[in-house]
């Protein structure tokens, strides 16, 4: 497994705060396309972060240079045999459902462009923002394949059935003041500032009680997949989690003394 602590090739990983983390896909001469090596060293990042004890509290995920992520390198899966490419994309599927699947909120910054894969790895965030002229797209049927980072899924559950046959049967872009109208996007930023307030929003999500967040991105996240019934019990069972910590005793004593918290984490 990749060292969390680098060195890396294909990412760069910065550390904002005792409490949040920058990953930035880094490889701007190909729009960031993401090859087999970008996919392990994401995959064994976010996985040491989700099985190790840390102090991290939120992550921002974000491109270098002016696009967020032009989908896989299909210069590196030109020629490919069929189980070459198969080989290939279960580390991709690995990837994705890695993000998909962190423990630990995660905000995209989407600095430009998402094309294919890159549109699959900002619906694999938790929320996204984004920047004015940004076009998003799912292209794959224009090559012969369809989205198989999740993308059939995660743009449905966020958009809805009918919006998301377009989008990838066309395989058309659509803008950012669409990805923000269909929720796709939480916000548009003014790319100079996007940064600055994606770490505005993680701060205030680091404030908070992090094991409450948790539990409460675990909650929305299963019960999504699930009926209202079994949906409410996997809520209560989240919450009822919470009461047994020392965060809980913190934050209602926190509130009667008319302080801010001090969360640990316990």
């Amino acid at each position: 497994m990749q060292d969390p602590n680098g060195p890396f090739e294909t990412i760069a990983v910065s550390k904002l705060s005792e409490h949040i983390l920058q990953v930035t896909l880094n490889r701007p001469t190909v729009a960031n396309a993401f090859n087999t090596k970008m996919a392990e060293e994401v995959r064994d990042l976010f996985t040491h972060y989700a099985t190790h004890p840390s102090d991290l509290r939120c992550v921002i995920l974000t491109g270098a240079g002016n696009v967020f992520c032009g989908g896989a390198d299909l210069k590196e899966r030109n020629g490919m045999s069929n189980d070459t490419w198969l080989a290939q994309h279960r580390i991709y599927e690995q990837f994705f459902w890695t993000l998909m699947e962190f423990p630990i909120p995660l905000i995209c910054a989407a600095n430009g462009h998402a094309f294919a894969g890159g549109l699959e790895i900002l619906m694999c965030t938790d929320f996204a923002y984004g920047v004015p002229g940004a076009k998003f797209a799912f292209t794959e049927t224009k090559i012969g394949i369809m989205p198989g980072g999740g993308g059939t899924q995660t743009m449905s559950r966020a958009i809805g059935e009918r919006r998301t046959k377009e989008i990838i049967f066309t395989a058309k872009p659509f803008t950012a003041d669409e990805a923000l109208s269909w929720g796709v996007l939480n916000r548009l930023c003014a790319p100079e500032k996007l940064m600055a307030e994606a770490l505005e929003t993680a701060q205030t999500i680091a404030a908070n009680g992090p094991i409450a967040v948790r539990q409460a991105k675990k909650a929305i996240h299963h019960g999504l997949q699930t009926d209202l019934t079994r949906g409410l019990w996997l809520e209560v069972e989240a919450y009822n989690r919470l009461v047994f910590t020392e965060d809980r005793h913190e934050g209602v004593k926190a509130f009667n003394e008319k302080r801010l918290p001090k969360f640990q984490g316990r």
